[in-house]
């Protein structure tokens, strides 16, 4: 693995567990209105997060990209909670820090680990190309 595809690996886990810790912490800990019980807490908040943890951590390409499906989610509570709850906005801006961090870190690790690997799709020109020789050979 290149340092560089490293580097987003890294910056893709790190973050990763920071937005699970951080949401963990901030529907747990600091928010104090609790309209619904912890256990639907978790399992709304922390759950989805937990689905791609083992491909994560094991760094595999796949996983991350389809990661990023994940933290849309994440995307969308944190620009809600930024523009209607006022109090809650820092905590919005940290989550909003995290998933932008994330996202970037998966695509682009999953896109040059992808190519390291060998995993890239091919261009749809160059599928016709090939498909076109295939079945003209034939006749």
């Amino acid at each position: 693995m290149s340092p560089t595809t490293r580097f987003y690996r890294y910056l893709a886990l790190g973050s990763y567990i920071g937005l699970l810790a951080w949401v963990a912490v901030w529907q747990l800990l600091l928010n104090t209105d609790h309209s619904y019980s912890l256990t639907f807490i978790a399992i709304i908040y922390l759950l989805p997060l937990l689905l791609p943890a083992k491909g994560m951590i094991q760094g595999k390409p796949y996983t991350h990209a389809w990661a990023n499906f994940v933290v849309l989610f994440y995307l969308i509570h944190g620009c809600t909670v930024m523009y209607a709850i006022e109090a809650e906005r820092l905590y919005a801006a940290i989550e909003l820090i995290l998933v932008m961090l994330m996202f970037t870190g998966c695509c682009v690790f999953a896109r040059r680990r992808g190519k390291e690997l060998g995993l890239g799709l091919t261009k749809l020109k160059d599928e016709m190309k090939r498909e076109r020789e295939y079945f003209e050979g034939k006749n």
